[in-house]
Order: structure tokens, then sequence, then C-alpha cells
């Protein structure tokens, strides 16, 4: 199993600052699937680059993406934007999860425009690029995303 961490970040991409969120995703990961191959990137702002990113790690057949950074309201924030360009079809209901779970204990995850959703059968989804955001927003969807991967592996039909 590949699962893939991408930060987008210009200030950490420029080594002006150190992701800590990225890192803290990858260790929930590693809790839920110990076994699994991990991968990581690190991205500045760039929405070809990272659409072109998201495509290489589904030729690559990982089974999920999960970006951290560039959701939110900044000029080059444009995350959403391209994961928008990878995906052929949304699962809006894990972004909304994320930002409802996130308004319980900060109102500002409202303004989070993070998307999740397929390419072929990898998902991908969005999570914000504070630290604190990425940890609470993961850990509140974990449920559904093993659900996700289970059913687009044709392993497991609804409950």
């Amino acid at each position: 199993m590949l699962l893939v961490v991408l930060t987008i970040s210009d200030r950490c991409a420029q080594g002006l600052m150190t992701d800590t969120a990225g890192p803290a995703v990858v260790e929930i990961l590693r809790g839920q699937w110990p076994q699994a191959e991990i991968a990581t990137g690190l991205l500045a702002d760039d929405e070809d680059a990272v659409a072109a990113a998201l495509e290489k790690f589904t030729l690559e057949h990982a089974e999920l993406v999960l970006t951290v950074g560039g959701t939110g309201l900044g000029p080059r924030d444009r995350t959403p934007e391209a994961t928008r360009r990878a995906l052929d079809r949304e699962a809006p209901g894990l972004a909304e999860a994320m930002r409802l779970q996130g308004a319980a204990v900060n109102p500002y995850a409202w303004l989070s425009r993070g998307v999740a959703g397929l390419r072929a059968s990898t998902l991908i989804v969005n999570l914000p690029g504070s630290r604190r955001g990425a940890e609470e927003s993961l850990v509140s969807i974990l449920a559904l995303i093993r659900h996700g991967l289970e059913v687009v592996a044709g392993g497991q039909i609804h409950p």
C-alpha cells in the first residue's frame, strides 16, 4: 500500500520555515497503516506543480494522497484548484466533515477551501497547512478514509 503526504508551502519550500504538519500527518498514517509505504514531498504553492504531482502519484498507484497546506484564502493558496484539475470525481463529504469537526474548536476552519475525491482509484484529500489543523482534520475523517479505501479497492460493500 502506497500512501503519500505532500506538503504545499512556499515558506517551507524556500527553507524559511520547517514543515511540522507533514511529518505529523505521516505519524498518524503510520499508526493506522503500519505496513504501508509512505512517500513524502514538499512543493511551493504552484498550481501546475501540485496538479502534476497529484497525477504522478496516481500513475504510481498510490491509494491515498494527502496534501497539507494551500487551502486558505491567501492569493497563492491554490491547492484546491490543482486538486480539482486532477480529480475524476469529488467526494465533498470528506471536506465537509473536516470543516464541521474543525469549526467545533476553531471557527476559522470554515475558511478552509480543501476538497477531496478520486482520480482513478487514488483518494486525494486536502488538509490544512497548520500542524494542529492537519492533525485534527485527518483524525476526524480517518474512519471515512479507511472505509473509502476499502470500497475503492472493491473489498467491502457499504454497511
